[in-house]
């Protein structure tokens, strides 16, 4: 379960070293090699909640086994692919494939607690989660060695083995006898809302399409979007099972704005990790493996900030400091430029590195808090999807700051839009005085 779950952060952060040697061996600029990036978000953030639905009426073996050899397809079709189009769709693929690792793992959990009537030990959510912290910090890093050694396809073969051992150790160890919930194929159609689905779907791409060229020309896409989403509503408040349980949020100011948050946390978040690594490479000069060594203060002091404050519930201090955190990174990026010293390079990654470790924890606390307990599992689900949202928009406010170059103007132009992200942020903690009692002992405030 630690291996499948791992599939979906490695493959985020392996390709940030990798996208400017992807473009120079295919002749495509910045703009276009951000799809790399958006491809996968966008796939995980549409079938995150569908393979979710799908673990929930068919149990975790078979959609473990299927999207983890989804992977394994996936890195083959990247390895020989012959053009950038191609690389998007293996993406893609990827994307979709690295779905379920992690619902997956959270449903043997549960039903194993089920089954033994003892709750699962915090133990183990914690590897869940100290596991994926630790592969951002290596995937990077990882990243620029499998450049160094055999290229930039060196990074999409890694997920063959991967795959290969993810489902074999799958086949062996995961439960036969699982529960499924199927009582008929009308009854799985109205459980998996597929007209929600494909409305959900339709939304998230029209936004996307226009966000990575956001031009007059294109004035239909966030009309077809705002359509798509209208109807997407209309459908979900009526549907008897719906895909996404609009009604969680209604009435719950405090986790919409939880919601807000997690979105241009991520924003932020994401530029740094794409747009910066971009410009160390071609606009500061530095190689790929480089380039990875750069990234590593940011991984390793987000995991240690994480867990020195991981036990205290209270979230509130946590999101002020990230939002002080993210906005110091973002105006110590504006004094960097082409002749710029490594050491101040590590040293913006080092203060990324606090947000990076505070706002995650306490996002995700906040959910815990602020959800209907009955309905923590869809709410945390969507948690993700905001997240991916940001890390789309990230992409394309990467794409359209570079343009055909990664150079200083627009790193600049980047931290300018990551630094009104985070001033965002800032003002919806600020203001949202019920995070004081979010996640504290009655009695310890």
């Amino acid at each position: 379960m630690v291996l499948g779950s791992v599939l979906n952060p490695i493959n985020s952060t392996i390709v940030a070293v990798a996208l400017v040697p992807i473009g120079a061996a295919l002749g495509a600029p910045p703009s276009q090699t951000a799809w790399l990036v958006s491809a996968l978000y966008l796939a995980t953030a549409l079938g995150q909640p569908v393979v979710g639905r799908l673990i929930d009426l068919f149990g975790p073996r078979r959609l473990f086994l299927i999207s983890t050899s989804l992977v394994g397809i996936a890195g083959l079709a990247g390895t020989l692919a012959p053009n950038l189009g191609v690389l998007i769709a293996a993406r893609v693929l990827l994307g979709f494939g690295t779905c379920a690792g992690y619902p997956a793992a959270m449903a043997l959990l549960r039903s194993e607690a089920d089954r033994t009537g003892v709750d699962s030990p915090a133990g183990l959510l914690t590897v869940l989660a100290v596991a994926n912290q630790t592969v951002a910090v290596i995937g990077p890093s990882l990243g620029g060695l499998l450049i160094a050694v055999g290229g930039w396809r060196a990074t999409f073969a890694v997920n063959i083995p991967l795959s290969v051992a993810a489902v074999l150790l799958g086949a062996v160890r995961l439960p036969k006898g699982e529960r499924a919930r199927r009582t008929g194929g009308g009854r799985v159609t109205a459980e998996l809302d597929l007209p929600g689905m494909a409305l959900f779907a339709a939304t998230l791409v029209t936004l996307l399409l226009f966000l990575m060229n956001p031009h007059a020309d294109a004035w239909y896409l966030p009309v077809a979007g705002a359509v798509a989403g209208g109807a997407f509503a209309v459908r979900e408040l009526r549907a008897g099972v719906p895909f996404i349980d609009l009604r969680v949020l209604a009435g719950n100011l405090p986790l919409l704005a939880t919601y807000a948050r997690a979105l241009v946390a991520y924003v932020v978040s994401y530029a740094f990790l794409y747009g910066f690594t971009q410009w160390v490479e071609e606009g500061r000069g530095l190689s790929p493996s480089q380039a990875g060594l750069v990234q590593l203060p940011l991984f390793l002091t987000g995991l240690v900030v994480a867990a020195l404050t991981g036990r205290r519930a209270g979230v509130r201090g946590k999101l002020l400091t990230g939002a002080v955190g993210q906005l110091a990174a973002c105006a110590l990026i504006l004094t960097l430029d082409s002749r710029s010293p490594v050491w101040t390079l590590l040293l913006v990654a080092l203060v990324c590195g606090v947000p990076q470790g505070l706002n995650n924890l306490a996002l995700q606390n906040s959910v815990y808090h602020q959800a209907d307990p009955e309905r923590t599992g869809s709410s945390a689900g969507l948690l993700r999807t905001f997240m991916y949202l940001g890390s789309m928009v990230a992409s394309a406010a990467t794409a359209a700051a570079y343009g055909t170059h990664a150079g200083t103007g627009g790193l600049h132009e980047l931290a300018w839009f990551m630094l009104g992200s985070g001033t965002v942020f800032l003002l919806l903690t600020v203001l949202d005085r019920g995070l004081r009692h979010v996640g504290v002992r009655p009695g310890a405030a």
